[in-house]
């Protein structure tokens, strides 16, 4: 078996649930700009580029709230990834013996803090199962409800499944029965409309170099108004300077430490090329290419695809199974026989694994995104028929 990729053909990239690329020519232009022309510390100073560099922060809270539906900047505070954020809604609200109920879609990301704060709080928690759709049953997490339950988390998309949960009334249920929710907007930011407002969401993870298209190495939380969080990491803002406590203003007490002031220029270059794109329109068009998807792979003997059915929505993400083959030697094969980037294993999520029913042997994962074509998803579709006729 030749296991050397032609290193003269295109890469076909659909890994973009992982990170998207290639970043749109703005994402590079604003990093290296800022890089140039703004690389003082923001709020550290008041010299001109320091100025510069706490513009450039600002810029980008302003875009996100536009894409996001947030009526203050000042509300999302910046991170290194998702999975930072999810850290410091997790780890700043909870208390001792608190409930909180979450899903079984939930990342690595949530899972993890949670059974750490078992046993350091003893919190006590709830998965609420799905079905084979990635679907929740909205009576069983009504169920669930405790009078000590305090935060629902719910995984607005599946980053195995591609399911899409109802972020609006899970959000209803929980302020009914006076909790609070935390959405984990990783794989629907930029993907599909999120509307953090109207859906009344106390709380929002979100990353900047997948749907948002910004470099790595950026994320941020969205934190209501009228909630506040024990700061998860304490140092220098460059406010309140004389006090041994964080801050009490915002964003500063959510951000100690210098920011990645290059990649958020570049994060803001992105969240302006997915509005310039409408995220409605790319939603409409990831749909499209992932049914292409979808069809193609189930007319090959012996695969499975995990999540909605075909017809139903979901985000661009299409994972399968195959039957008598390891996903991780699919997976391998598509990158070194015919130059194609997905992902196999767990995807940092078992809990939506064991939903699944592939806990014992993970899942071959294919998403598109930013730059995808209809004929990328002709190349996945041909060269999985190709592997399959080859080991049948």
């Amino acid at each position: 078996m030749n296991t050397e990729m032609n290193t003269e053909s295109k890469l076909i990239y659909l890994d973009h649930a992982a990170t998207s690329w290639p970043k749109p020519p703005a994402v590079h232009e604003a990093v290296m700009h800022t890089l140039q022309h703004s690389a003082a510390n923001p709020g550290r100073g008041s010299h001109q580029m320091a100025v510069s560099a706490s513009r450039v922060l600002f810029d980008c809270r302003k875009v996100l709230c536009r894409l996001l539906d947030v009526r203050n900047p000042v509300d999302i505070a910046f991170t290194g990834n998702t999975t930072m954020a999810l850290n410091m809604a997790i780890q700043g609200f909870l208390k001792q013996g608190d409930h909180v109920i979450a899903t079984m879609t939930e990342h690595n990301s949530v899972w993890r803090p949670l059974e750490a704060l078992k046993r350091q709080l003893q919190l006590q928690v709830d998965y609420i199962p799905v079905d084979n759709q990635g679907q929740i049953d909205l009576q069983k997490v009504k169920e669930a409800f405790r009078p000590n339950t305090r935060l629902l988390i719910c995984n607005h998309s599946s980053n195995l499944l591609g399911s899409i949960l109802p972020a609006a009334e899970l959000a209803e249920l929980a302020h009914r029965h006076g909790a609070r929710i935390l959405l984990d907007i990783a794989q629907s930011a930029g993907h599909i409309p999120v509307r953090l407002q109207e859906w009344q969401i106390d709380m929002a993870a979100f990353p900047g170099h997948k749907g948002l298209l910004g470099p790595q190495g950026t994320g941020g939380l969205y934190i209501a108004p009228d909630m506040e969080l024990e700061p998860w990491i304490y140092g220098g803002t460059g406010s309140q300077s004389e006090t041994a406590g964080q801050p009490d203003v915002r964003p500063d007490r959510y951000e100690a430490g210098t920011l990645n002031t290059p990649g958020i220029a570049g994060l803001a270059a992105g969240v302006r090329h997915v509005m310039e794109q409408s995220v409605v329109h790319i939603a409409q068009q990831e749909q499209q290419l992932s049914q292409q998807m979808m069809e193609g792979l189930l007319s090959i003997p012996g695969l499975q695809i995990l999540g909605p059915e075909l017809g139903r929505e979901r985000t661009g993400i299409v994972s399968f199974i195959m039957e008598h083959q390891d996903p991780a030697q699919i997976a391998f094969r598509l990158d070194r026989e015919f130059g194609i980037a997905v992902r196999a294993g767990m995807h940092c999520t078992p809990l939506a694994h064991r939903s699944a029913g592939t806990i014992g042997t993970g899942a071959v994962r294919a998403s598109v995104g930013y730059g995808s074509t209809a004929d990328d998803v002709e190349a996945l579709i041909e060269a999985v028929r190709r592997i399959s006729q080859q080991e049948s």
